[in-house]
């Protein structure tokens, strides 16, 4: 902070984000109380248990892509990502499950501090309470709650991407993080195509050897792996779930989840993936163009997601990022009325649109691999609407997509970049 800014406004600048965030953690449990045996927030863990039972197998000499994990779980990732999770296998679950949720939060206060650092803000006391406030907001999104309950690792995966991207074009090393991120899952491998449509080589290379390195070096201490999965497994999407499937949010779990069928039109998907290809770079190339790099990345990350055959909606983890340029905007002092009220309007819309809204059944059923006495199913998706309304209920987050690509282009369109203001 600044000398300018008197030290009382620092003060109640962080007590009023520290009351945001216990605001934020009292809804969170309101929605769904952390004791609630097996949908409590810190209860399941299910993801970060197949990872630990895909490393476990391959230490015990299994067949990885063969094995049935907890019984009837696939493993996903490529094979580098057994050797990343390997650690996980030697502890117990307990331990696993709490190293690895205090990690997402760790993980997640860094990107919103690299956002804010992005869009020219100083890492102040007020900014540190902030990220942490929001830190606690985000995690009432259901793609951000959900990487915690299921133990995912698109909050890791992400810091990964933003740490290398967000620097500087002539940084070192620029697009290697984002290679490595897409070796371990490989919808990352589209800023290949970012990079290509901006001519920026430099970064191109740094990805696809990024990608080889973690391509070789599977290969050498798990060659069979390797070999079954970039051979096969690779090119088998259902392996990650049926297209049908509430909470597929790319495109062909639209297609999938309207017609109500699981083998989706290929010609209508692809017509579709097109299209937000298009749409997509545009926007993405648009923003880098007037320096907006920030809202450029989380443009073509979010367009990973579209257009990927099966995008469960902890996948869309970069409405994280998007969540701090729309506060940044609000917070602006340099900027009119009107269009920090638009601003407003757009975080509004994004957290109601992906917000942990509950639904609960109260029956039992079989979920993944047990019987549960009712079921707490979180996001837009899971709600019951008019027919007439179904085409935004089934597909929210790419609502959020198609949303952000227009209002980029449209406010860029006419509009300079604004200098950062100081936050007080």
């Amino acid at each position: 902070m600044t000398s300018r800014v008197p030290r009382g406004r620092q003060i109640l600048a962080c007590v009023a984000a520290l009351a945001l965030a216990g605001l934020a953690v009292w809804l969170q449990h309101a929605i769904l109380p952390f004791s609630t045996p097996f949908w409590g927030l810190f209860d399941y863990q299910l993801d970060l248990d197949v990872y630990r039972g895909g490393a476990q197998t391959v230490w015990d000499g299994g067949s990885l892509y063969d094995a049935k994990l907890l019984g009837q779980m696939d493993y996903t990732y490529a094979p580098i990502s057994v050797l990343v999770l390997m650690p996980f296998a030697f502890m117990s679950f307990e331990v696993a499950r709490i190293v690895w949720s205090v990690g997402i939060f760790v993980a997640l206060y860094l990107v919103i501090m690299l956002s804010f650092r992005s869009l020219g803000r100083s890492a102040t006391w007020p900014l540190r309470c902030l990220a942490i406030a929001l830190v606690a907001v985000a995690l009432l999104l259901e793609p951000v709650r959900t990487n915690v309950w299921y133990g995912q690792i698109n909050v890791f995966l992400l810091l990964l991407i933003l740490a290398d991207l967000l620097r500087g074009d002539d940084a070192k090393l620029k697009g290697v993080g984002v290679g490595i991120a897409g070796g371990i899952k490989l919808t990352p491998l589209i800023f290949v195509l970012y990079f290509a449509v901006l001519r920026r080589w430099r970064a191109l290379a740094g990805v696809v050897a990024g990608f080889a390195a973690t391509v070789v070096v599977g290969a050498v201490f798990l060659p069979r792996e390797s070999w079954d999965y970039w051979t096969g497994k690779l090119f088998d999407s259902d392996r990650v779930g049926a297209p049908q499937t509430l909470g597929n949010q790319s495109l062909r779990g639209m297609i999938a989840n309207l017609v109500h069928t699981d083998a989706p039109n290929t010609l209508a998907w692809a017509a579709l993936v097109a299209i937000a290809m298009v749409l997509g770079m545009w926007a993405a190339v648009r923003a880098h163009q007037a320096g907006h790099e920030l809202l450029a990345v989380s443009i073509v990350g979010m367009l990973s997601c579209a257009v990927s055959p099966m995008s469960w909606g902890h996948h869309w983890v970069w409405f994280v990022p998007i969540l701090v340029i729309c506060v940044d905007l609000v917070l602006r002092t340099d900027l009119g009325v009107a269009r920090r009220a638009l601003a407003g309007v757009g975080l509004t819309l994004l957290i109601l649109i992906a917000f942990s809204w509950r639904t609960h059944f109260a029956y039992p059923m079989w979920f993944v691999n047990r019987t549960v006495p009712d079921a707490y199913f979180m996001g837009l998706f899971f709600k019951k609407g008019p027919v007439w309304a179904e085409w935004f209920l089934v597909f929210p987050y790419n609502v959020i997509f198609l949303g952000t690509c227009i209002a980029t282009l449209a406010v860029l369109a006419r509009t300079p970049r604004p200098e950062p203001a100081a936050l007080s």
